[in-house]
């Protein structure tokens, strides 16, 4: 193996001043220019009273009263909230034992054909926010709330907070992550590790496939829950990752400019 990596750094393949650092040692920040989202679309429902989210994993059905309704089977949350503003927009507020983990906006435009929603992740050490526009690709029933019906997720508007900056190292035995309060220190050998200071309590299998390239598996309460990918680019200046979320199998690609 390290007659392989050295022939390639020789090749300029590899520029030997990152295998010499480690090819992700340093501070990366996520990109808006090159994220490829999932086509597969969300299915909601909301009327009677009532909101179902089909294409979730796994799908619920809990009341839209404003009020804590408990949702199984969903490792990051165990209750959700669903407050109808207006005909046109609804806030989804998720907790986990009490504690909110993540804020929804949901505001349909007043043709019906898109939604912009703001989601603010409280999970780490200060709140972080993405902006994404979701297109319409078929109608609720009629008379249901404007939120009902198929959407495909069409743009990222906006990262903003300190979860969209990560720093990372990687030695020959394993990798490291922290990231806005949350960190690991894994090892390349099969075994789990806990990312300190997330309250899903989400442990990671880390994989080395390449000098600069790493597989990451994400586990809570024993299930897996994710596959990342992460790749550092030739010129050691940029990572090109992806993660794919299970159950719903949905995969984001998206890049992370190095900054320091």
């Amino acid at each position: 193996m390290k007659s392989t990596v050295l022939s390639l750094a020789a090749l300029g393949l590899i520029p030997a001043s990152a295998l010499a650092a480690g090819a992700f040692d340093g501070t990366w920040k996520a990109s808006l220019d090159h994220i490829q989202l999932s086509k597969k679309p969300y299915v909601f429902v909301l009327s009677g009273g009532e909101f179902t989210c089909s294409s979730c994993g796994p799908a619920y059905t809990i009341k839209a009263d404003g009020t804590d309704q408990k949702v199984a089977g969903h490792t990051g949350y165990d209750t959700e909230s669903i407050a109808v503003t207006d005909a046109h927009k609804v806030k989804t507020t998720d907790k986990l034992k009490g504690k909110t983990v993540n804020v929804n906006t949901d505001t349909i435009s007043a043709d019906g054909a898109t939604d912009t929603v703001e989601s603010t992740d409280y999970t780490g050490a200060q709140p972080s926010t993405l902006r994404l526009l979701l297109t319409r690709v078929s109608s609720g029933a009629p008379g249901s709330h404007a939120l009902s019906g198929s959407w495909l997720d069409s743009k990222v508007l906006a990262l903003e907070g300190p979860s969209y900056t990560t720093t990372f190292g990687i030695t020959d035995d394993g990798f490291t992550m922290s990231s806005n309060g949350q960190a690991y220190d894994a090892k390349f050998d099969g075994k789990k590790y806990p990312i300190t200071g997330d309250p899903a309590q989400t442990q990671v299998v880390v994989k080395k496939l390449a000098a600069n390239e790493v597989q990451e598996s994400d586990y809570q309460q024993g299930k897996l829950i994710g596959i990342g990918h992460f790749k550092v680019s030739a010129d050691g200046k940029t990572i090109h990752a992806s993660n794919t979320s299970y159950p719903t199998h949905r995969t984001v690609h998206w890049t992370m400019d190095k900054v320091q």
